[in-house]
């Protein structure tokens, strides 16, 4: 795990790919329990025998669970032990290029896109690309954005 304890460190690793996390399965508790929680119940994601004949030949993922998993990816590449607040400010952009089969094994790489100077501290920007093992494509490119606030 990369540490960064200053904001010249962060902005010294700008441009940089920081690191790539653990591997995890994606299984269908994960997927069932996300539809549970955001109410999204679609058969595509959690009826087993129908999506079995659908497009995918299986349940996949939901785009936003995939998303979700963002920051406990990242949080196994990377620490801001910088001083200060670090407030989620949100998402420039996130693409699913690939559905997320039940089942799959993924992974984040991350890249410091950018650290700039704001009013009251720093923004950096993190892009995390979900790679789904043994496919082309990634499950999820996102662009996050994190504001690093000094005490």
């Amino acid at each position: 795990m990369r540490v960064f304890t200053t904001f010249e460190e962060l902005e010294a690793a700008a441009g940089e790919q920081i690191g790539t996390s653990e591997w995890v399965t994606i299984d269908q508790r994960r997927v069932n329990q996300f539809a549970d929680a955001t109410g999204d119940h679609q058969w595509i994601h959690v009826d087993v025998e129908r999506a079995k004949d659908g497009p995918f030949g299986g349940t996949i993922a939901h785009g936003y669970l995939t998303m979700a998993l963002i920051p406990w990816l990242g949080s196994q590449v990377f620490k801001l032990a910088t001083p200060g607040a670090k407030l989620n400010y949100g998402v420039n952009k996130v693409r699913f290029p690939t559905p997320l089969l039940v089942g799959s094994r993924i992974r984040a790489h991350l890249t410091i896109t950018s650290v700039s100077d704001i009013p009251k501290g720093k923004q950096l920007i993190v892009q995390h690309t979900i790679e789904i093992e043994g496919q082309e494509k990634p499950a999820c490119v996102a662009e996050t954005v994190v504001l690093l606030l000094p005490n």
